[in-house]
């Protein structure tokens, strides 16, 4: 079979009953959010299959971080080039994050969902949280990892990129001798690609089961409950996609049709499990295949998810602007703008630690609250966020995602890498006839070194 037949072949029109995975994914949301619906029960008990999919998920993500970074980086030779990649990819989180606030802060004095919210009973919600956020400075420390097989069980995806870093360029500056090690390290990272593709067949089910959990326990009453909340969270992320994203795209040249096509699947993952996680090795994936160099995903993505959790930054500004209007209508305690723009402030600092914590975004918001608000209605405003908390955390996930996958092909264009013929093929027959050629490009260069 000659490569022209193999790309038909790949890119034929799918039978009906055969939907591709992004349709098979949302009929699994449908199908398991109706379960739920119908049976509380059930809906429970089928909970057990999104931890299976998501724990498979997990097992992916710190081998392909490892192995991806190391080929990136001990395979171009140029270790300043990850300095320069590095400062660029913060500035550009920075800059897009304080955007996030800043909307957050405009969209939820515009609504008001927590005018006439009053803050009574209600759980306590340091039975809940028990993490204290941490500080710069921990964060800092805690970038560098103590033991990083500790780090890869765990899923630090923060160390995991510390210390594969600091081994690709250890594998470098040892040149012709750490060449087994690099060869080794390429071919696990494509298993880990196959892999990847073994576990998408589970995300219908995984997914399904995560919507059927929720809607069992939470009910379609909790829609209507704190629902000006949910839709001014909604609203916020949407203007911020639409006019940051947007212009980001415009000025950067982005293909937007492939761009759409590319992430459509891992968002769908993210806002369906409610996990960045699940969605990471197949957005790496999409980055590479849209034209992304592998060394420039391997090290802006993970990172990222620590710096660039654009949606969860929005939604801490939205959340804690919804306390402080619900605590002015439970006590008449008033917080003006300026107090808004300080508690901002403090959120551009303690959101960088948003990853690190578990209910990392609970966690972040409530020792910030405390800061602000008088005592006692800071825990009391996250216990009524809480019950929604699950269906805000969709949204702001997917935005997550979609951000950091942008920001591959920002730093990408910054460095003069992004290949455009790459992009305008990406899902047609003609990107399966550019992966044939690259391979057997490859694989001659690698024959006329002797390897």
């Amino acid at each position: 079979m000659n490569k022209t037949q193999i790309a038909k072949q790949a890119t034929q029109k799918r039978p009906w009953y055969r939907p591709s995975l992004t349709t098979q994914i949302l009929l699994g949301l449908v199908l398991g959010g109706v379960l739920g619906y119908i049976s509380p029960k059930w809906g429970n008990n089928v909970y057990f299959l999104r931890d299976i999919f998501l724990n498979l998920i997990k097992s992916i993500i710190a081998p392909l971080i490892f192995s991806t970074l190391v080929v990136g980086i001990a395979g171009g030779g140029d270790l300043k080039q990850v300095g320069r990649m590095g400062a660029k990819a913060i500035l550009y989180f920075e800059i897009v994050t304080t955007i996030a606030l800043f909307i957050g802060l405009a969209i939820v004095n515009l609504t008001k969902p927590g005018a006439g919210v009053a803050l009574v009973g209600g759980s306590d919600i340091t039975t809940l949280v028990k993490t204290q956020p941490q500080s710069f400075r921990d964060l800092i420390v805690h970038i560098f990892p103590s033991s990083v097989l500790d780090s890869m069980v765990r899923g630090d995806v923060l160390q995991i990129v510390a210390f594969s870093v600091l081994f690709a360029m250890a594998v470098s500056a040892m040149g012709e001798k750490a060449a087994p090690i690099l060869r080794g390290c390429d071919a696990l990272a494509q298993v880990m690609f196959k892999f990847t593709n073994y576990v998408m067949m589970f995300a219908p089910i995984g997914v399904g089961a995560a919507m059927a959990h929720t809607v069992g326990t939470q009910g379609l009453g909790v829609l209507v409950n704190l629902g000006n909340l949910i839709l001014t969270l909604y609203l916020g992320l949407i203007i911020f996609v639409v006019l940051v994203f947007g212009l980001v795209i415009f000025f950067v040249r982005v293909p937007l049709r492939q761009f759409i096509r590319a992430v459509r699947e891992p968002a769908t993952l993210a806002f369906a499990t409610t996990s960045s996680e699940s969605a990471l090795p197949k957005a790496m994936q999409a980055m590479e295949r849209i034209g992304v160099p592998r060394h420039i995903v391997g090290l802006v993505m993970p990172t990222g998810y620590s710096f660039n959790l654009d949606g969860s930054t929005l939604y801490l500004a939205v959340a804690s602007v919804f306390v402080a209007q619900a605590a002015e209508t439970t006590t008449g305690h008033h917080v003006g703008l300026g107090q808004q723009i300080t508690i901002m402030l403090a959120l551009m600092i303690t959101s960088k630690g948003v990853a690190a914590v578990p209910r990392a975004s609970l966690v972040v918001l409530l020792a910030t609250l405390n800061s602000f608000l008088p005592a006692g209605l800071g825990p009391l405003g996250v216990a009524v966020i809480f019950g929604v908390d699950e269906l805000m955390d969709m949204g702001r996930t997917c935005v997550n995602l979609v951000g950091n996958c942008l920001a591959t092909i920002v730093v990408a264009r910054w460095e003069g890498e992004f290949d455009d013929h790459r992009a305008r093929v990406f899902g047609t027959p003609q990107e399966v006839e550019l992966d044939l050629r690259s391979g057997e490009l490859a694989f001659a260069e690698a024959a006329a070194k002797g390897d």
